[in-house]
């Protein structure tokens, strides 16, 4: 059964970073891509950032580039969201993905990770 578990969420004051993680069980059979989505409420979810299964290629939303990195462990199975320069509009609950490639992140998500930046 596959489990993707995020964890690293908080309350964080504008300019200020968090790292989220995204431990994943069940991933032995293939390699898959992974991503971060966000959703605030009222909002559209929106895509965040996406991992290879190498790590060689990595994509960002256009809010985050610049300020969020992405990376991931295969051999502890953790993929990570470094967030700096946070803004109060980065406020979401994010995330985690994981799919048969970059640009399909379909196959299984987390429950989810509040983030919450105060002005």
């Amino acid at each position: 059964q596959v489990q993707l578990v995020e964890s690293g969420g908080g309350l964080v004051q504008g300019g200020g970073s968090l790292r989220l993680s995204c431990a994943a069980s069940g991933l032995t059979s293939r390699s898959y891509a992974m991503g971060w989505s966000r959703q605030a409420p009222g909002k559209d979810r929106e895509f965040v950032a996406a991992i290879s299964w190498s790590g060689y290629t990595t994509l960002y939303g256009d809010s985050v580039k610049g300020r969020f990195t992405i990376s991931r462990d295969n051999a502890k199975n953790m993929m990570y969201l470094q967030m700096n320069s946070l803004k109060p509009e980065d406020t979401a609950v994010y995330r985690c993905r994981a799919g048969s490639s970059i640009s399909n992140l379909n196959d299984y998500w987390g429950r989810g990770t509040q983030v919450t930046v105060s002005s």
